[in-house]
């Protein structure tokens, strides 16, 4: 059986962190110690728009209430503003942006998100801004990098290789936004080439960007990206079969805390919402039952 060095728990502080949230990061925890693995904390704080402290917060809190431990990364609010926040990174991600438009891999954007739905009935891109040149230096423009069409990207899963076309929801995919931040899906790709993770842990509606990320990382210069392990997991779904939400207040960490649940009750209710036989009150159970049932794993 492989080992690996380095796996990561990414919450992004936009909300509350919720049940779903909960169940990636005990995922990551089993498997992590299954295969020898240490735990990241990364923290991705670049969106200012939507991130507050009180979620940041909110993370050391979850984490600290239900016993999760990692091994690397900050140990608090405090620690994370001085140390760890991606702020501290952007001269990386500038480079590797910088890189992209020295080999030509990328182009500036002008189109809103509205003009994109109308050209295309799901969503696509249809790479309209491509050929028309528009300077990198214009104010209120986007980078995108150009995707091949045709060609399959290849990504190391636990079990199989897995090959297959990026997602035409991903075609020529944003590496900077408007504001001049790094895109997550670039933010990603380079913390986790900076940081050494070999191990990736995700939910299967993160699948399309595991293809996306392996293509942009063949992109920039010599690295890793391509021998990391892919894991993917299903969403834990709510009311109407619908997927989790930071704003779902009822499957909130921080509701449930509130309402004098104990860590137990949380796991219990977790136990309940998967569907499981038997009774989970810890992460030592909850890892027991996952391979017994093979839930995820």
């Amino acid at each position: 059986m492989e080992n690996f060095k380095l796996t990561r728990i990414a919450p992004t502080p936009s909300g509350f962190l919720h049940l779903g949230n909960l169940y990636s990061f005990l995922l990551t925890y089993s498997l992590a110690n299954k295969y020898k693995s240490k735990i990241l904390l990364r923290i991705d704080d670049l969106d200012s728009e939507r991130i507050k402290k009180k979620y940041i917060q909110d993370i050391f809190d979850t984490l600290d209430f239900l016993e999760i431990s990692f091994d690397l990364g900050p140990k608090n609010l405090k620690d994370f503003e001085h140390n760890f926040s991606a702020h501290h990174r952007l001269e990386l991600y500038k480079k590797s942006i910088d890189e992209l438009i020295g080999k030509k891999l990328i182009f500036a954007c002008e189109c809103s998100r509205n003009k994109i739905a109308k050209m295309h009935p799901r969503g696509f891109y249809t790479g309209h801004c491509q050929s028309l040149n528009v300077p990198h230096d214009r104010q209120d423009t986007s980078f995108r990098i150009i995707t091949p069409i045709q060609n399959e990207v290849t990504i190391k899963t636990l079990t199989v290789r897995v090959s297959q076309k990026i997602p035409g929801i991903l075609r020529d995919f944003v590496v900077r936004k408007k504001d001049g931040t790094p895109s997550y899906q670039l933010q990603s790709v380079i913390d986790d080439i900076h940081f050494g993770v070999d191990f990736i842990v995700r939910g299967n509606d993160l699948f399309g960007s595991s293809f996306a990320q392996s293509f942009l990382a063949s992109q920039l210069r010599e690295n890793n990206f391509s021998n990391i392990t892919f894991h993917h997991h299903d969403l834990i779904m709510g009311k109407k079969n619908k997927k989790l939400s930071k704003s779902a207040g009822d499957t909130s960490i921080q509701f449930l805390r509130k309402r004098g649940k104990k860590k137990e009750d949380v796991f219990i209710l977790l136990g309940k919402m998967l569907g499981l036989k038997e009774e989970i009150k810890c992460i030592e159970d909850f890892s027991s039952a996952s391979f017994k049932s093979n839930l995820g794993i």
